[in-house]
C-alpha cells in the first residue's frame, strides 16, 4: 500500500493535467490515427493480406495496426514531453527526486499520463474499428493485455527519452531517429513477413513490431496468437524500466 500511495502522489498531478485537458487530448490523439485510416485504409484500396495463411482485408489489417501506433504516440508523446517541460523549464520534476519517494514509485507514476492518454485512444480506435468492420475486430482478453502493455511499454520508453536528453531540440532528434521509423516499418500498414528475413530480423528489434504482431493476432482472432511477441514486448517494458532505474539513480537527468 505504501508503495502504490506513492505511484499515486507522483501520478496525481498528471492526471489531473489530463483531467482538464481531456477535449484537447482526445481531438490531438485521435486526429494522426484517423487520417491514417482514411489515407491507407481507404485510399490505397489495397487487396487482401495474408497472414499465417489467412487472407484478410487490408481494411481489417491495418486498423489493428493503427491500434498499436496509437499506443506508441501517445504513451509516447504525452510521457516524453511532459517530463521534459518538467526537467528542464519548471524543475518540478528535480523537486520531486527530493521527496521521499523511491525511484520504482517514481518510474511507475510518471507512465500514467501515458498509459491514461493511450488507453482512452486506443478504445476510441477500436469502437471506430469496429463499427467499420464488425466481422472481423474482436475484444478480447489478449487483446485488453496486449494494448496495456504496449501502452505501458512505450510510457517507459517516453520516460527513457525524456531522462537523456538535455534539450527540446535533442528530443525532436530521439523522435525522428527512433519514433518516426517505428511508424512506418513495424508492421503497422504491411506484413513484416513479406520482407527479407534480414529486414525481419532488424524489425522484429523494435518495440513496435510486437505490439503489431499481438494486437493485430488478438483483434482478427483468426490465427494462433503469439505469445512468444507478448514475451519480447514484455522485456522490452524490462528494460526500459532499467535504464530509466539505473538514469534516477545515478541522477544522470
Amino acid at each position: 500500500m505504501s508503495f502504490l500511495t506513492e505511484v499515486y502522489a507522483v501520478a496525481w498531478s498528471d492526471i489531473r493535467f489530463m483531467r482538464h485537458n481531456v477535449r484537447n487530448i482526445l481531438i490531438s490523439s485521435l486526429m494522426l490515427p484517423i487520417l491514417y485510416l482514411l489515407a491507407f485504409g481507404y485510399g490505397l484500396k489495397a487487396g487482401d493480406v495474408e497472414i499465417e495463411g489467412q487472407m484478410i482485408p487490408y481494411l481489417d489489417f491495418v486498423i489493428p495496426g493503427i491500434i498499436a501506433l496509437t499506443s506508441l504516440s501517445s504513451s509516447f508523446s504525452s510521457t516524453s514531453t511532459r517530463m521534459n517541460v518538467q526537467r528542464l523549464y519548471y524543475r518540478s520534476f528535480d523537486e520531486m527526486m527530493m521527496c521521499p519517494l523511491s525511484n520504482s514509485a517514481i518510474i511507475i507514476g510518471k507512465t500514467a499520463l501515458g498509459m491514461c492518454r493511450s488507453l482512452l485512444s486506443c478504445s476510441l480506435m477500436f469502437i471506430i474499428g469496429y463499427v467499420l468492420e464488425p466481422s472481423y475486430m474482436n475484444l478480447t482478453p489478449l487483446l485488453v493485455v496486449s494494448v496495456l502493455l504496449a501502452c505501458f511499454t512505450f510510457s517507459l520508453l517516453g520516460e527513457t527519452a525524456a531522462l537523456m536528453v538535455k534539450s527540446h531540440q535533442a528530443m525532436s532528434t530521439f523522435s525522428s531517429l527512433v519514433i518516426t521509423p517505428m511508424t512506418f516499418l513495424c508492421g503497422t500498414f504491411f506484413s513484416v513477413a513479406a520482407l527479407p528475413e534480414v529486414l525481419q530480423g532488424l524489425l522484429y528489434a523494435l518495440p513496435l513490431t510486437e505490439a503489431s504482431v499481438c494486437i493485430r493476432a488478438a483483434a482478427l482472432d483468426v490465427y494462433a496468437f503469439p505469445y512468444w511477441a507478448l514475451g519480447v514486448l514484455a522485456l522490452f517494458a524490462l528494460a526500459f524500466y532499467l535504464i530509466d532505474l539505473y538514469l534516477i539513480k545515478n541522477r544522470k537527468i
